[in-house]
């Protein structure tokens, strides 16, 4: 009989013991969740980076997919459920949220130096994923001698045609200031003021009559690809895949491209916080970056990386070739302050 009770109120310890350690451990057993924009980013991400993490720290990557919807990770922080660990953020919600104080601080010292990385990949909130352009392309088996900057881009007399761009205030504004003969150190400060900001909006009215808006980034691609436009603004990297794929001669004109950058960001209370450390910190070596950037036409963040890209695939990358010499690097807090009321002038405008 006391065999049988002792054996019962072992159980009955082990039981505890168990409720105690499913009270207090769930979240730190959890592996490292990992969320990004899917498609062939994330793939390519998985090559470069999450295979690499599990085989060389024996830890496990669990992998989800989002649409930006910063409402999801507020509501994770303020109900301090937190499902998620390392999160690619674009440079906007990046901001919000490092202000918000819905992402980890950084330490850096976790990580790598700062110095390491490009300017721009290092804030207080979040590691650089990569750098993306806005440019403008052209079907170069159609025009020959084709245009060379954003001027160029507003010349319909000499290229005859339709104009694509993305109906949108933030970079058309900038992009019509620097058609407009503004200089790229310069522009925000005349958007800073209402007589800049007529002027940007003077310099549109010009070319207005031509112009095909569109809202998805991969539309340009298919009113090239169409004629129903000379020229568009387009995403760098979507015109490198299109090209790619289907054998395009779609030309990007460099001169005047408008920059910004994800983030990797680490959700606040993330229980995973240490993984996570060093995720990006893997994430955040040149030899790392070469594999995705020899397979994706985004900019590295991590200096020295440009040495592991094959020479076919470099003239691509935003980072590359000069093409951020005369590049603008579109600037955060001014849209974050100004965004909202330059948007609802810009869609009162377009509905003229």
């Amino acid at each position: 009989m006391k065999r049988k009770l002792s054996v019962f109120l072992s159980f009955c310890a082990a039981l505890a013991l168990t409720a105690t350690i499913g009270l207090t451990l769930p979240a730190d057993a959890r592996d490292l969740t990992i969320v990004g924009w899917g498609g062939t980013t994330q793939a390519a991400h998985r090559v470069a980076y999450f295979k690499p993490f599990m085989k060389e720290t024996g830890l496990k990557i669990v992998e989800d997919e989002w649409n930006g919807e910063m409402a999801k990770i507020r509501a994770m922080v303020e109900t301090g459920h937190v499902t998620w660990d390392v999160v690619q953020v674009e440079a906007p919600e990046a901001f919000q949220g490092c202000d918000e104080g819905l992402f980890e601080k950084l330490d850096w010292s976790k990580i790598t130096a700062k110095s390491k990385l490009v300017d721009g990949a290092a804030f207080d909130c979040g590691a650089g994923v990569l750098i993306w352009s806005t440019v403008f392309a052209y079907d170069a088996n159609k025009i020959k001698d084709g245009p060379k900057n954003w001027t160029d881009f507003w010349n319909v007399k000499k290229w005859p045609g339709k104009r694509g761009m993305r109906r949108g205030a933030k970079m058309t504004l900038e992009i019509a200031l620097l058609a407009d003969g503004v200089a790229r150190k310069d522009v925000y400060k005349v958007l800073s003021t209402p007589k800049g900001v007529d002027r940007a909006f003077k310099k549109l009215d010009e070319l207005k009559p031509y112009i095909l808006w569109w809202k998805a980034g991969v539309e340009p691609q298919q009113r090239l690809a169409a004629g129903d436009v000379a020229m568009s603004m387009a995403y760098n990297a979507w015109i490198y895949r299109v090209n790619q794929e289907e054998g395009r001669n779609f030309k990007i004109v460099w001169d005047g491209n408008l920059y910004s950058m994800d983030y990797w960001t680490i959700v606040k209370g993330s229980p995973n916080i240490d993984k996570a450390y060093k995720f990006i910190a893997l994430a955040t070596r040149p030899d790392r970056q070469a594999v995705f950037f020899n397979k994706i036409a985004y900019g590295w963040t991590a200096k020295g990386t440009g040495k592991y890209i094959s020479p076919k695939m470099l003239p691509n990358l935003p980072t590359a070739g000069g093409h951020l010499d005369n590049a603008l690097l579109t600037n955060v807090a001014f849209w974050q302050e100004n965004g909202e009321s330059l948007e609802q002038r810009f869609q009162a405008w377009v509905a003229k």
